[in-house]
């Protein structure tokens, strides 16, 4: 099958190195610095889950220049990125191409959808430590790459099973996913609240481990998000307080979120989709979400 992935940063990036790795047709949209330094040198990854520090000889080209069409294309853009790729992904599918998307903001399948009427578009989120660390060059970092993806509506679809078998081919583990909007929901369930927090409060990671008013913020932001999850019937299988605790004693202490990194640094954020939305969702289900609502006073919402 041929691959297109939409966003070459640390999640496309990888994803795309390691398809490449395993010797699939795979095509990286990318643009600035990181695309001149893949055309020049090939995609460098260098990954702990591989075990490799090499250079990939993978097709690269700007959104503008794709002139193909994908049997898959995994979207990997920032969420505030969505609408300008939404012509690329008009153009770019067939009539069997699968559209997957591996966002951080819940939900986007949908709206994906909504743009490409007739064409499949799943729901996903992917578990992966990766970045950009140099123009051209993907550190994935840690022995955890999986890949959750399903249809919104479950459906037999062969092409499912064909995208987990390339994937499990190229060393990321695939789950096709019977409930999408739970498991991506899970997923969300952590990086909401952990990049709310951390921007509403400037501490990285490892200030929510210590008792008192940050830590009890994070878990409060995970408890509405459950709230949410129960009312619009898709409750969690596990105790979501739980996980995020034992994701907290797990990750790197001095890590921030990429909304965090974006806000100090004045660039565009994922605000829109990582708070705002959810005191949007809540208030569609009638769950109130008063810490979410108090976080998102802070950085302007008005609706």
């Amino acid at each position: 099958m041929k691959y297109l992935i939409i966003g070459a940063g640390g999640v496309g990036g990888a994803v795309g190195g390691f398809l490449a790795a395993g010797g699939k047709d795979v095509t990286l949209i990318a643009r600035g610095a990181h695309l001149a330094a893949i055309r020049e040198k090939g995609l460098h990854l260098r990954s702990d889950r591989l075990g490799c520090d090499r250079f990939l000889s993978i097709p690269a080209c700007t959104a503008e220049e794709y002139a193909e069409q994908a049997d898959v294309i995994f979207v990997c853009v920032k969420g505030y990125g969505l609408p300008g790729v939404l012509p690329l992904l008009q153009r770019a599918c067939h009539e069997r191409t699968l559209v997957i998307p591996l966002l951080n903001i819940y939900g986007t399948g949908g709206r994906i959808a909504q743009e490409l009427p007739g064409i499949t578009v799943t729901d996903g989120c992917i578990y992966i430590v990766s970045q950009i660390t140099a123009p051209g060059e993907i550190a994935q970092d840690g022995t955890i790459f999986r890949v959750v993806y399903g249809l919104r509506e479950p459906a037999e679809d062969d092409r499912l099973s064909a995208v987990a078998r390339d994937l499990a081919d190229c060393a990321i583990d695939p789950v096709v996913s019977d409930n999408i909007r739970r498991d991506a929901l899970a997923k969300f369930a952590y990086v909401s609240p952990i990049g709310c927090a951390g921007c509403y409060y400037h501490v990285p990671a490892g200030a929510f481990r210590q008792p008192g008013e940050m830590r009890d913020t994070f878990f409060a932001l995970t408890a509405e998000i459950d709230a949410i999850a129960q009312a619009q019937g898709t409750p969690f299988l596990t105790d979501i307080i739980a996980v995020n605790d034992r994701i907290l004693s797990e990750v790197d202490p001095a890590s921030t979120t990429s909304m965090q990194r974006d806000l100090a640094a004045g660039r565009p954020t994922e605000m829109d989709g990582l708070l705002f939305e959810v005191v949007r969702m809540g208030r569609a289900l009638g769950v109130p979400t008063p810490t979410y609502e108090k976080s998102a006073r802070r950085f302007g919402f008005s609706e």
